[in-house]
């Protein structure tokens, strides 16, 4: 194995670099060193390279989060892994020890490092990632259903506080690949009639394909009107925001008594809401922050087939070739932009 490694590196707010780093080495026992198979391209990582930054980060640190690897070496304290096994990994570590942690919400962590955002991450060959945040899976999954894990478990974290009825009717706010994720999950776990607020025909098209019954452009049309029609008159039992500046869409289409999910964000954006709106309607509204002990049931997910997003990707890169998948991520043509360190494009 050669000592340096290809890595994207953040320098400074809307800027980064190709450079070469060491190969990082385990420092204790829980930790493993990891061969990055294939990475892909996050929101995040757009929001990251923002300028202003629309995503807070760590100067020098390498970014990305999303991958699937190969076991390499395993510290003298790794139980359940050994080199050859293939992972996915939550990027999120948390320290195990704030009231957050203790109470069983680590995704909310007072002190969490997250790979990729306040440490080095995985745009690049090689990275160190301890035991508990992997989830060992099928060596003959194809990486291009396991390249998901990452963002299928944030939007898994959603699903889990949700309670779906059978037949519930689902409004989601926004196309892109998170809306998708939740659009299928949720159909998955029961929901009736699921519709789809976008304004991109590009996206659209995509959606449609993952089981939306309908997509509804509100520059086009009225989307409270057009819900209201759909729904008796009553609106939709559960609406999920995954824009993250859409809460007065969300209270407008929601009925009484409903829920809405917020999982998008947008640290520059400030909204104004009629409390009475909310209290009067008696809506449950709920925050989601990434995944909360979800990343086995992703993985059984994907080795299943519950959760097959391959029609997603939209480009196959070389590492090298960061910034092109960027671009198309920026400029909303691309989906899934998926990243080969080794050059090794399946």
């Amino acid at each position: 194995m050669n000592k340096e490694m290809q890595a994207v590196v953040f320098t400074e707010p809307g800027k980064y670099e190709i450079t070469t780093r060491p190969v990082p080495e385990i420092k204790n026992g829980n930790q493993m060193l990891v061969k990055i198979l294939a990475a892909s391209i996050c929101g995040t990582d757009v929001h990251i390279l923002a300028d202003p930054p629309e995503y807070q980060a760590t100067p020098n640190i390498i970014l990305g989060h999303e991958f699937v690897g190969e076991v390499i070496e395993v510290g003298n304290g790794v139980r359940t892994f050994q080199p050859g096994d293939r992972l996915i990994c939550d990027n999120n570590l948390p320290c195990g020890v704030c009231p957050a942690c203790q109470e069983g919400h680590y995704n909310v962590c007072t002190g969490v490092e997250a790979m990729g955002v306040q440490i080095d991450g995985i745009f690049t060959q090689y990275a160190v990632v301890p035991e508990s945040s992997a989830v060992k899976i099928a060596k003959d999954l194809e990486l291009d259903r396991a390249i998901f894990a990452e963002p299928v478990n944030c939007v898994m974290g959603g699903v889990k506080q949700l309670k779906v009825m059978p037949g519930d009717s689902i409004l989601i706010l926004g196309g892109g690949p998170i809306g998708i994720y939740y659009e299928s999950l949720l159909k998955q776990a029961g929901a009736g009639k699921v519709f789809v607020s976008e304004v991109s025909e590009f996206r659209s098209d995509y959606v449609l394909k993952f089981g939306a019954d309908r997509v509804i452009n509100p520059q086009k049309e009225n989307l409270k009107a057009e819900i209201m029609k759909e729904t008796d008159g009553c609106g939709v039992d559960i609406v999920v925001d995954a824009v993250g500046v859409l809460i007065n869409d969300a209270l407008d289409c929601v009925k009484m008594g409903g829920q809405i999910l917020l999982f998008g964000l947008n640290e520059n954006a400030k909204q104004t809401i009629c409390q009475s709106d909310i209290a009067r309607k008696n809506i449950k509204i709920l925050g989601s922050f990434i995944g909360n002990y979800t990343l086995r049931s992703v993985a059984k997910a994907l080795e299943t087939g519950v959760a097959d997003f391959r029609e997603l990707i939209t480009h196959r890169l070389p590492l090298g070739e960061f910034e092109t998948g960027l671009e198309a991520m920026r400029n909303g043509t691309a989906l899934e932009v998926v990243l080969y360190p080794f050059d090794d494009i399946r």
